[in-house]
């Protein structure tokens, strides 16, 4: 498949990365196996979306439900998210791509919490693509913090509950400022969000597609455009040629 084949390629497109344990499970390797392929993928995959002019790419790196599992292999994770970073982050700037961060950072270590802060303070001024990498990230998590900001807002007598509206409600969440993802792809086969955009998902079109994440590639990712490109997108209304003959 070549570029000029797709078309209608969206603006936002959010992954949920996943299959890296049982992709290398299957090939009689640790999981931690599958993380280190799983991060060239994502090298691959943000070359690719900046090549088709994806305006916004985010990857679900880390969740909040991540913390229950083996300290070995977070601090597996909490290593390639490093190397990525001490290695890509040059190109990445020199490429005018922006970084931006999305998660709750209080429990993070001085040393990954400096490293995502120097990532964002690097590339802030860069106005190509942004790549947003959702991590310690939960939905629910941020959309209590949301809720507590406005609400601390109502008690320093600020802001009048009435004033309360979706709006208001999307400019405190993490994403404040970044479209609402219109494509949403999960890798693996697993067909759930888990706790990933929950707010900003609401019109997005989501994709399962049943390659484990070290195995989506520039052509995987293609594909998706592609099927997404063929979909019809109403938000609610009706389509247009409903619309005509009613």
């Amino acid at each position: 498949m070549t570029i000029a084949e797709l078309s209608n390629v969206p603006e936002h497109v959010a992954i949920i990365m996943d299959g890296n344990g049982r992709w290398a499970n299957e090939r009689g390797q640790p999981r931690s196996f599958g993380h280190r392929h799983g991060v060239e993928a994502v090298r691959t995959v943000v070359r690719a979306a900046a090549e088709i002019g994806v305006k916004y790419l985010t990857l679900f790196a880390f969740s909040s439900e991540n913390w229950r599992r083996p300290e070995t292999e977070i601090q597996d994770l909490f290593g390639l998210l490093k190397f990525f970073i001490r290695r890509d982050l040059a190109e990445l700037h020199s490429a005018n791509v922006c970084i931006k961060v999305i998660g709750d950072r209080h429990s993070l270590t001085s040393d990954i919490l400096n490293l995502l802060l120097e990532a964002e303070e690097t590339t802030r001024n860069n106005d190509g693509q942004t790549l947003v990498i959702a991590f310690n990230y939960g939905s629910r998590d941020e959309l209590a913090r949301a809720a507590q900001s406005l609400a601390l807002e109502v008690q320093a007598g600020r802001l009048d509950p009435s004033q309360i509206t979706p709006d208001a409600i999307a400019a405190r969440l993490d994403t404040a400022g970044i479209p609402d993802p219109d494509l949403i792809i999960r890798t693996s086969g697993e067909e759930r969000l888990s706790n990933f955009l929950l707010w900003q998902s609401a019109y997005s079109e989501l994709m399962f597609v049943p390659e484990y994440w070290p195995d989506f590639g520039r052509e995987q990712f293609f594909a998706a455009i592609e099927r997404f490109g063929a979909r019809s997108r109403r938000f609610g209304a009706l389509a247009p040629t409903a619309a005509a003959g009613s």
